[in-house]
């Protein structure tokens, strides 16, 4: 992680302080209107932050954001409701199939790139939900960029066979034997904010290595070390308390008083910093109850957060 100087520590400090006072009287997630519920998954999904080509000042969900890959590059793309180069054609049914099975309008398979691995995992209530709010916001008339990928990782027809062998289709169950807290943290992990996509090993297919999940991987998206989230206290975050890492999830100040940057800075900025204490609260009861897996290679520092 690129050093931060004093002054910008301390004013980063400052506004995060500000930030968690006013954000700790707000209401539950479950109990917000339906728009405001899907702007609410919205962010806690992280959809911006695919869709808008931030460096290019990109119009909002207009799509062109590059993810580069070992299979090439990947392009965000147009999820705005405009109905010729967005989603604005699509039905319920459509958006509900393109997330839960990964499948388009027109029955081709999507690039498990779009993590609908994660996605399918999505009550029916809240998937409807994110779509209304994502249906509510200004169409822009954008073709998407094309992916750029090397053969045969372009062809789209191998993956039928790919989802055969990692995907498994269907939304979450709770676990009875658990604690409401809990199974609240799960579905956030697991479904909406699809942690395990990222902070999972990836095998030549890129299939995740789920005996391994939140592990970490040292050639993570574009390029960028992505750490150990595991329990493990030598590689991973076990060693961490409870008020860090939730400070880490709100605010991006990690426990030797850096912040976050990079991918995990937008992560923060953009879906966990906005979430309410309560959610965070499951999401770090969670993620403390996972298998430790030991992974030097993703060793969770400073660094392997930039």
């Amino acid at each position: 992680m690129k050093p931060t100087s004093a002054p910008g520590r301390l004013l980063g400090l400052c506004l995060a302080v500000a930030s968690l006072g006013a954000v700790a009287e707000a209401p539950r997630a479950e109990t917000l209107p339906a728009l405001d519920r899907g702007a609410y998954l919205f962010a806690a999904a992280g959809c911006a932050g695919c869709h808008t080509d931030v460096k290019a000042k990109g119009p909002p969900l207009a799509g062109g954001r590059a993810l580069k890959t070992p299979f090439g590059t990947f392009y965000g793309p147009n999820i705005t409701p405009d109905p010729e180069h967005g989603i604005g054609g699509w039905s319920d049914g459509d958006f509900l199939r393109a997330l839960r099975d990964g499948v388009a309008p027109d029955g081709a398979h999507y690039f498990p790139a779009f993590p609908y691995t994660s996605f399918t995992k999505m009550s029916d209530a809240d998937l409807l939900a994110l779509k209304a709010y994502i249906f509510s916001l200004p169409a822009v008339a954008r073709p998407s960029r094309p992916h750029e990928l090397s053969l045969p990782f372009a062809w789209r027809w191998p993956l039928g066979a790919w989802k055969w062998l990692n995907f498994t289709p269907g939304p979450f169950a709770p676990d009875a034997a658990r604690g409401a807290e809990w199974n609240r943290g799960a579905y956030l992990v697991e479904a909406v904010a699809h942690c395990r996509e990222c902070h999972t090993p990836r095998d030549w297919l890129g299939g995740r290595d789920d005996g391994r999940a939140f592990a970490g991987t040292p050639d993570g998206p574009e390029g960028e070390k992505v750490p150990n989230i595991t329990p493990d206290p030598a590689t991973g975050i076990g060693g961490w308390s409870r008020a860090q890492l939730l400070r880490t999830l709100k605010i991006g100040l990690l426990p030797d008083g850096d912040f976050v940057g990079s991918l995990m800075g937008e992560v923060v900025e953009q879906s966990t910093g906005r979430l309410t204490d309560a959610d965070l609260e499951a999401i770090a009861v969670y993620l403390e109850s996972v298998p430790a897996v030991a992974n030097p290679a993703a060793k969770a520092t400073a660094a392997g957060f930039d």
